[in-house]
């Protein structure tokens, strides 16, 4: 074993019994490639993070001469820095004229947090719902929304007032009341394993909200920028939610996060008391810079219209008599093998053959599929053959 891979395993903190172990020596575009130069085609992409691939010339253009200039001053809205107000000014920009204001934040976990805070503060209710299987991050209170058993039990108490809804259930809507601060929904639940919001859900889900004063925040972290076929799933339905979580694909692979808003809701972070909402971290200038090379590079590309299309050769080339179902919105895709063994067994002949795949946190029957937007069809051909092989070895 090496120095290197020992080290890992005694210092780093794991989070699983029996980590992957693979060993980056670099990445570039669709690419990971390890120790000994083996080149490995990455379909999860971070888990939706490395959207216009590793190591982006513009990205890291970008990050070398805002690093050149100034990095860390202070971000949590003393000081103007051109990289945070540009970034601000391109989000708003691309998102509903209801959404003007942008608090930057570090991660999409910390964008929960202030989210769950900024509807509380505003709304002055207490009660927070969330549908059941979805993920919105592991910090506490962002976890306080997980109702997944087996994760959640070893850390409770969470947060009180929380209610949980079924996801495309309008009936289970009734529990939205007066008394409710906010609905937090991702419009495409992703570790549950990529179930789709249908637009009758998410219309009856806005007009509840508007019925009872209730803020309708939408998780976009996995589905923004492009990955489902529009900037934002959230427009597929032709609503308009009242904050707007981000982060993810937003950095091109640097660290930062968002949370939008209307300016009269985002102002009482700011007032009684001051300070409502601060990070040491969000929206540091080198991530912000990254952040606007990767908006500007995925608008150029058109790579958002470009999803819809290569999400469907993927669904064509991967339709095999041992996938019982595709669920996907764009190029984010489930594979349903009908049992974890499978899963498991179609993994590691991927990973054998220089294909990564991945399977969801509360769907382990269930092959993840989420590459970098950029990949071309010679990839999607070259990386889908070695899963059909994976399939076609399945009993």
């Amino acid at each position: 074993m090496s120095n290197l891979r020992q080290s890992f395993f005694h210092h780093i903190g794991q989070t699983s019994p029996s980590p992957l172990g693979l060993e980056v020596q670099s990445a570039e575009g669709v690419y990971i490639f390890d120790a000994q130069g083996k080149p490995y085609i990455d379909l999860i992409s971070g888990i939706s993070v490395s959207s216009i691939g590793h190591c982006n010339p513009t990205v890291v253009k970008a990050v070398q001469e805002q690093a050149a200039k100034y990095m860390h001053t202070m971000v949590f809205g003393e000081h103007i820095q051109s990289p945070q107000v540009k970034l601000a000014k391109m989000l708003t920009d691309i998102l509903p004229d209801n959404l003007q204001s942008v608090f930057f934040v570090s991660t999409g976990a910390e964008a929960v947090e202030g989210a769950i805070k900024l509807a509380k503060r505003y709304t002055r209710r207490y009660e927070i719902i969330a549908c059941r299987n979805a993920y919105h991050g592991n910090t506490h209170g962002a976890q306080s929304l997980m109702s997944h058993e087996y994760f959640s039990s070893a850390y409770r108490p969470f947060l009180p007032g929380i209610k949980f809804i079924d996801f495309n259930d309008i009936d289970s809507l009734n529990q939205i009341s007066k008394r409710t601060a906010a609905v937090f929904i991702e419009p495409v639940q992703g570790e549950a394993g990529i179930r789709v919001a249908t637009p009758e859900f998410m219309n009856a889900l806005r007009n509840r909200c508007d019925e009872t004063g209730t803020l309708l925040v939408l998780d976009e972290i996995q589905t923004g920028f492009g990955r489902t076929g529009k900037m934002f799933a959230f427009e597929h339905y032709g609503i308009k939610p009242d904050i707007v979580l981000m982060a993810k694909a937003l950095g091109g692979g640097m660290p930062i996060g968002a949370f939008a808003a209307a300016g009269d809701v985002m102002k009482v972070l700011s007032d009684d008391p001051v300070l409502g909402h601060i990070t040491s971290f969000g929206g540091h200038p080198v991530s912000a810079a990254a952040a606007v090379a990767s908006l500007e590079f995925i608008l150029s590309q058109h790579l958002a219209e470009k999803a819809i299309e290569k999400g469907k050769m993927l669904i064509d080339a991967l339709n095999h008599p041992k996938v019982r179902e595709i669920r996907s919105k764009g190029l984010l895709l489930a594979l349903d093998l009908g049992n974890a063994e499978n899963v498991q067994k179609v993994f590691h002949h991927a990973f054998e053959n220089g294909v990564l795949i991945d399977w969801f946190l509360y769907d382990d029957c269930s092959i993840r599929i989420a590459p970098p937007l950029i990949i071309s069809h010679e990839e999607i051909e070259k990386a889908t053959a070695v899963i059909r092989e994976g399939l076609d070895r399945l009993n």
